[in-house]
């Protein structure tokens, strides 16, 4: 993660010195620094007091740089506040792949501890490297903002994600990560568990969907590793030209899977010259409108070149990505308006979900 990714200043409650800090009746904090010093005290992680500041564009896993006086910075994953759905943000899932990819082709960063006990903070966490890059949503660094350089953007995300899908996912340790067979099931099954436990009002459109999809079933190609939630605004990439992707980011939704899972949320997030504006995709793609990004169909097309795996009905999975975000950002939107959050982004997106929702039951049906 950069420090040159977005960032925002903590709310009061957020951070504490210690635990008896709390003032009763107040939110659980997201860091208590003296329990947290004297962990990274005890995998050598540095010295001295800490300075940790938000940072990144995710709305749901919680993402902090941690200085300290004699170390590189550092960065910490954690979950937000409750209350949570069942099996999400879960951040030692997380590092058990990350962990699984550092010695493959795959671009992650490297994890530097974990932390399963509850109490040290109040939640299980992991503590990464800091890399220095940037972290493409609505700008471009200067170096990369040129036909030809935003053109090899897009190669390599492509390239990144085949690397991704090409790993042995059983020869690294992650079998038992996820289950090869009935991935596309699942995740109806899952989703639609999820809406239920989310919803804050009734979406009619987002049943509908739902069924579409159940009656519309692909049949899946081999299982690979599925990022999950594989897009431009979660990699980093080095700011210097030639354009290099260095990293892929927020690995929480990851699982085995179908890999056209990856492309068709992928599309789903990128924006060509003549698409309409407004909504989730305009606020975390819009820069790939600009000359010299590829368009979606030429991503796909270097996809299947690059991997050798055919692309079939990616309208299917186009329209699963948009219904997925429409159930996951409802629930984001539900800790926001019960204060679990202080996200200003998750507390106006109550329309958003309802545009979602629209947005994949018109691309189920061709729109």
């Amino acid at each position: 993660m950069s420090t040159s990714s977005t960032s925002t200043a903590p709310a009061p409650d957020d951070i504490v010195e210690r635990l008896s800090d709390v003032r009763a009746g107040a939110r659980a904090p997201l860091l208590v620094l003296e329990r947290l010093e004297r962990f990274l005290d005890s995998h050598k992680l540095g010295e001295g007091a800490i300075a940790a500041n938000p940072i990144g564009e995710g709305h749901s896993n919680v993402t902090y740089l941690l200085r300290r006086e004699s170390s590189q910075p550092l960065v910490l994953r954690r979950p937000p506040r409750p209350p949570l759905p069942p099996s999400a943000h879960d951040v030692l899932r997380e590092a058990r792949l990350l962990r699984a990819l550092e010695h493959t082709s795959a671009r992650v960063p490297r994890v530097l501890a974990v932390c399963e006990d509850e109490q040290l903070i109040g939640c299980p966490f992991y503590v990464m490297e800091h890399l220095s890059g940037e972290v493409i949503v609505s700008e471009l660094p200067q170096q990369l903002d040129t036909p030809a350089q935003r053109r090899a953007v897009s190669e390599e995300l492509i390239d990144a994600l085949v690397e991704i899908h090409s790993v042995d996912w059983r020869a690294v340790g992650l079998e038992g990560f996820g289950k090869p067979n009935g991935y596309l099931e699942r995740q109806l099954r899952r989703f639609s568990g999820l809406w239920e436990h989310n919803r804050t009002r009734e979406i009619p459109a987002v049943e509908r969907v739902a069924s579409w999809l159940a009656n519309n079933l692909p049949q899946s190609p081999s299982s690979t590793i599925v990022h999950g939630d594989y897009r431009l605004g979660n990699t980093m990439f080095s700011p210097e030209a030639p354009a290099r992707l260095l990293a892929v980011l927020d690995w929480e939704m990851a699982t085995i899977g179908d890999p056209l899972a990856d492309v068709g949320y992928m599309c789903m997030f990128w924006t060509e010259a003549g698409d309409p504006q407004g909504g989730l995709r305009e606020h975390l793609g819009r820069v790939t409108r600009r000359p010299g990004f590829l368009t979606r169909s030429e991503l796909i097309a270097l996809y299947e070149q690059r991997c050798g795996r055919s692309v079939r009905d990616l309208r299917w999975y186009t329209a699963l990505a948009l219904w997925k975000s429409a159930v996951f950002m409802e629930g984001n939107y539900k800790r926001a308006i019960a204060g679990a959050t202080d996200d200003p982004y998750l507390k106006t997106f109550g329309e958003g979900v309802v545009e979602l929702a629209r947005q994949a039951e018109e691309v189920a049906h061709g729109a």
